[in-house]
């Protein structure tokens, strides 16, 4: 089977003909910091306004990754892309998205349809707000948010294009118990009774890379019945972190084990399955690549596909292929739109449940006092093995090992209103959830999540279990907490082992980490130097391993461990090495971090504070390389809302490098001197509000 992705082009136009404009009174507001707050007259016409706001605040990208979705961005941008562009052909994202669009609701493929209505006249009115080569990708279809949402979670988060690359080397113990430091989110909720005020709280805030994909688009959202606020990826239709008068909810990524290996078994005409011969399922694909003037070639490329699905890797005599969960489920969107027009606990349940969403811890509160943390996901129910099994190659000449179904709603670890009175995540597996531990590993299979747990995620159990009456303040002020917990747990040994083992450039070194605050605040002198020791310590840049301790981490014990030094020469010696790092490249010890940790974005230069999740630190900001004597940050806090579910709705956010990645836009980083000062805005969420904070606005 041959295709050529053009003979999809009339399926992809034939929604366009259907859609209709606003009626009249639909307006858009925006606000001081390019905020797009939507007044529509009815809910096809907010997804109408939805789309014209992204296109006006991130067009360019917007159309940029919708053209990637499609597996047609060598064709619109060049042969950079070519690779991407296979990875989506290989999972049939474009045919697939197109049977989902077809088993869309007519009511919701009505909202799709606004939303890629919106894109298209926003595009019709303002010609030259676009790049000429994003405008290649135009007329959006209602297909294209769906096609990229599906590309996004699927195989970009689930099962990311790196697998075609990777070796079969074997997943050690070691490796699941590390802490990646290139995911990071935190979610807190937090009921009634644990706060001072007496209204759940609830915090979202996603950590990503500061663009791409990744970037989020916040937006506030009103209909006859609908008043949303809250942020979502660029591309997407509905929110993935809202709020309403009624409840809200945030997600972190969870790590689920959803996409699996399989080793095929290669034969003469085929491959084997349960002592028998199956043929390959074959295609062939046909791409379009821009070359520099503009002139076109193409290349064809064969998919081989099993059983199991398509087959992604042939190297060394090996053959693998890639089984990702959830490709049955087309209602991905639909769960998140129901999710957050929910008006009570009941009706969020009954959204969630459907697990339509494959992926992502979600935290959940609502002015009711109903907390939730819940372990979300389609996890497949498998017949045997432990996680270390499932995360390597499995053998794919079985039906042992093919799975077909999913754990249910009911089967995942969730905690749902604890006694203790809050629940947390930060990435880490779901069994301390809230503490003390409501949840029992030995109670789920061995397959669905690790036992360790990251030094962020001490950090937050600390704030929350230790402050039993919360305030609103409080609570936005620990969420800006830059406390290392490493430092609290591992500095007191450290220093006695330098004072037994040390040089006498360690001991110079100790006296500097004696007198520092375990923060990392832009005046904090020694957290570069500690910093420079974990990286040592704990196995490299990404600070993922905790094999160094004497004591490893305890599920029961998750205040208390890890501890201790098991080789404290060992750890004396990386002191050492680490002073004479920050000497050589900063001149000093005691530098401050924020002379060498910068918050550097669209032409802003500013000292940083925050910093690496695995030191313990829940004020998440990952600073690249250094180049000079600086770093600059390329991950971390982007989307943060803090909620109290008072009455009225108490309300502060902040999108850190602004609402806009347009060029020229002037909301290009001009909440980033927030960031720096660790400062939430108040969000304007009523109309009086708005109005009195207006930029200008879109009338239809």
């Amino acid at each position: 089977m041959t295709i050529r992705y053009a003979c999809l082009l009339p399926l992809l136009c034939a929604s366009l003909l259907d859609a209709a404009s606003p009626q009249k009174g639909t307006e858009i507001l925006w606000d001081k910091y390019g905020v797009a707050h939507v007044y529509a007259k009815t809910t096809e016409d907010l997804f109408y306004c939805y789309g014209y706001a992204q296109a006006q605040s991130h067009g360019d990208l917007l159309l940029h990754l919708y053209g990637e979705s499609r597996g047609r961005a060598a064709e619109y941008f060049g042969p950079s892309h070519l690779e991407d562009d296979k990875w989506v052909w290989t999972n049939s994202v474009p045919q697939r998205s197109q049977k989902w669009l077809e088993m869309q609701t007519p009511q919701f493929r009505s909202y799709m349809e606004a939303f890629a209505k919106g894109i298209n006249d926003y595009a019709a009115k303002h010609p030259g707000a676009l790049s000429a080569e994003s405008k290649r990708v135009l007329p959006v279809t209602a297909l294209d948010p769906i096609q990229h949402t599906h590309r996004i979670v699927h195989f970009t988060y689930m099962a990311p294009r790196r697998l075609a690359a990777a070796g079969a080397a074997p997943v050690t113990e070691a490796m699941l118990q590390e802490t990646p430091e290139s995911v990071g989110s935190n979610g807190w909720a937090v009921a009634p009774a644990h706060t001072a005020a007496g209204h759940t709280l609830l915090l979202g805030n996603p950590h990503l890379a500061w663009g791409g994909w990744q970037t989020y688009y916040e937006i506030q959202l009103t209909a006859p019945g609908i008043n949303l606020y809250g942020a979502s990826q660029v591309g997407f239709p509905v929110l993935r972190f809202m709020a309403s008068e009624y409840l809200g909810f945030n997600q972190t990524v969870n790590g689920l084990d959803a996409a699996d290996l399989y080793r095929i078994k290669t034969t003469e005409g085929g491959y084997s399955f349960d002592g028998a011969v199956r043929p390959f399922e074959k295609s062939q694909y046909t791409l379009k690549i821009r070359q520099a003037d503009g002139s076109m070639k193409s290349e064809t490329f064969p998919v081989l596909s099993t059983i199991h699905g398509p087959v992604i890797r042939q190297q060394g005599g090996e053959t693998v292929a890639l089984r990702v969960a959830a490709l049955d489920r087309p209602f991905l969107l639909e769960q998140y739109w129901q999710m957050a027009t929910a008006h009570n606990f009941e009706q969020y349940q009954k959204a969630v449940a459907r697990l339509q969403v494959p992926w992502f811890n979600i935290i959940y509160g609502d002015r009711d006092g109903h907390i939730e943390y819940l372990y979300n996901g389609t996890v497949p129910r498998r017949k045997s093995g432990d996680l270390r099994y499932w995360a390597g190659v499995v053998p794919g000449d079985t039906s042992e090992t093919l799975w077909t179904d999913y754990l249910t709603y009911e089967e995942l670890p969730k905690s749902i209103d604890p006694p203790v009175g809050f629940v947390h995540n930060t990435n880490d597996p779901p069994w301390n959830a809230s503490w003390p531990n409501s949840l029992d590993p030995d109670k789920y299979p061995a397959y669905i999540a690790p036992r360790n747990i990251s030094f962020r995620a001490e950090r937050s159990l600390r704030m929350l279990y230790e402050d039993k009456k919360l305030t609103y303040d409080q609570f936005i002020l620990n969420k800006h907490s830059t406390r290392a917990e490493l430092a609290d747990r591992i500095l007191p040994d450290l220093l006695k082992a330098v004072d037994q083992y040390g040089t006498p450039l360690a001991k110079q070194a100790t006296a500097v980490l004696k007198a520092w605050d375990r923060q990392a605040e832009a005046s904090s002198q020694g957290a570069v130097l500690f910093y420079e020791w974990a990286v040592q310590f704990m196995g490299g840049p990404a600070m993922g391993s905790q094999t160094g301790f004497a004591v490893p981490y305890d599920l029961k014990l998750p205040l208390e461990t890890p501890r201790g030094l098991k080789d404290p020469a060992k750890a004396a010696q990386q002191l050492d090495a680490a002073a004479a790092k920050v000497v050589k490249e900063h001149g000093s010890l005691d530098v401050p971090w924020g002379e060498v940790m910068r918050f550097q974005f669209a032409g802003l230069d500013l000292p940083g504070n925050g910093g690496f999740g695995n030191l313990g630190i829940f004020r998440v900001i990952t600073f690249g390389d250094v180049h000079g004597a600086t770093r600059s940050q390329t991950h971390g806090e982007t989307w943060i809302s803090a909620v109290e579910f008072s009455k009225p709705m108490k309300l502060k956010v902040l999108m850190t490098y602004g609402n806009s990645s347009q060029p020229g836009s002037k909301h290009q980083g001009d909440q980033l001197p927030l960031l720096a000062r660790k400062e939430l805005r108040t969000a304007w969420h009523t109309r009086a509000e708005v109005m009195a904070n207006l930029e200008s606005r879109d009338r239809f």
